[in-house]
């Protein structure tokens, strides 16, 4: 009986030796970000009511996600992301997806990472990470701009690979199938037998970095399952001096697809309207700011613009219209994990841009709201 003893104790120790070796060489991580705001809002409906609710952060969804790294010898690694959208003010998800958000494979070395699944596209990369000063706002009304021309945020069925050498980093991404949910002839999902461009996507960007300035440029052009296309050109520039950075940046877009009249309108098209193949152009400047005031408090300012041209109207006619929306942010932080912070942006349209609003061709919002990552 002891030397049973003895043995299963010198098994059970080779045992956890195994596994102590065995996970010394990968990793699980669980990360996330609880944001939640309170918000009023103008002119949010036909009759221009105004409308006070809860709803995600101003400027961050709230997520959660889990990230792996497996160290596989001579500088290979093996890495995942499985990354959730939720809504704090139901506990629900906040899309149909369980990972909404990331969902992907790859290997990772000292020539750049390759992944596989659904994940961002480079331009939402370098907008999220370092060119936009909001890092791609949160609600339509901050949001609007890059959200809208640089379709595609995220890909599904999707290759990407990501190297930096130096201050130059490289991305690219192909996508077989945009939006697995969206089918018919006028969707993105791809994988259409005998159209092997049908429902792609292509994007590359370029950025480089030398002391305080950093500059990127991209490309990126959204096939529908019927071969209409969505084109995406963009050009940014941040300029970073003692405690502010400066940016300014532009996205151009040329649709066929409807994809931008679509997403934005929030008034009913006339009946039996065709979004599809008007040649729809927007050029979208943008520029903005943000400055560490102290050492918690923080102060970001934005303004979009949008001259769109061939931009279907209420009616269904085309026509050419502006908009413009000015965003300031002020953050307070408690911890290094926790903040308040307050937010005001107001957008303006005019012309065919008069559609992208419910009401009247203005709207202010103003919200407070509280964010901790984890």
């Amino acid at each position: 009986m002891r030397h049973t003893q003895i043995a299963s104790a010198v098994g059970g120790l080779a045992l956890a030796l195994a596994c102590q070796h065995s996970f010394a060489q990968s990793s699980v991580t669980l990360y996330g970000v609880a944001d939640v705001g309170i918000r009023y809002l103008t002119n949010a409906n036909a009759n221009n009511d105004g409308k006070l609710f809860m709803t995600n952060g101003a400027v961050t969804n709230s997520r959660w996600g889990l990230r792996g790294a497996e160290d596989l010898g001579g500088g290979l690694k093996a890495i995942f992301d499985l990354e959730s959208g939720i809504d704090l003010q139901s506990g629900g998800l906040s899309s149909s997806r369980l990972f909404s958000r990331n969902a992907y494979v790859g290997l990772a070395s000292q020539y750049g990472t390759v992944t596989l699944g659904r994940q961002k596209s480079p331009l939402f990369d370098q907008l999220s990470d370092t060119y936009d000063p909001l890092t791609v706002g949160n609600y339509l009304e901050n949001a609007w701009l890059p959200v809208a021309l640089g379709a595609g945020l995220y890909a599904d069925n999707a290759v990407k690979y990501n190297g930096s050498f130096g201050g130059l980093n490289l991305e690219a991404m192909y996508s077989f199938g945009t939006d697995s949910t969206s089918t018919g002839a006028g969707g993105f999902s791809g994988n259409v037998p005998g159209h092997m461009g049908a429902g792609n996507m292509v994007g590359v960007t370029a950025s480089y970095t030398t002391g305080p300035i950093s500059v990127m440029a991209g490309f990126q052009q959204n096939s529908d399952n019927s071969n209409n296309k969505q084109t995406i050109y963009n050009a940014n520039l941040v300029y970073a001096f003692s405690k502010a950075k400066v940016y300014v940046g532009y996205l151009r877009s040329q649709d066929d697809t409807g994809f931008v009249d679509s997403l934005l309108a929030q008034q009913t098209y006339a009946s039996g309207t065709n979004l599809k193949n008007t040649n729809r152009i927007d050029d979208g400047p943008f520029a903005g700011f943000t400055w560490q005031a102290t050492a918690p408090l923080s102060f970001t300012g934005a303004f979009y613009y949008d001259h769109m041209r061939n931009a279907t109207q209420v009616d269904g006619t085309l026509g050419s219209g502006n908009r413009y929306a000015i965003v300031g942010l002020a953050e307070y932080a408690l911890s290094k994990r926790t903040e308040v912070y307050g937010t005001v942006d107001f957008n303006r349209t005019s012309g065919a841009a008069d559609v992208e609003l419910p009401g009247r061709s203005n709207q202010t919002g103003i919200s407070i709201g509280l964010r901790n990552i984890f």
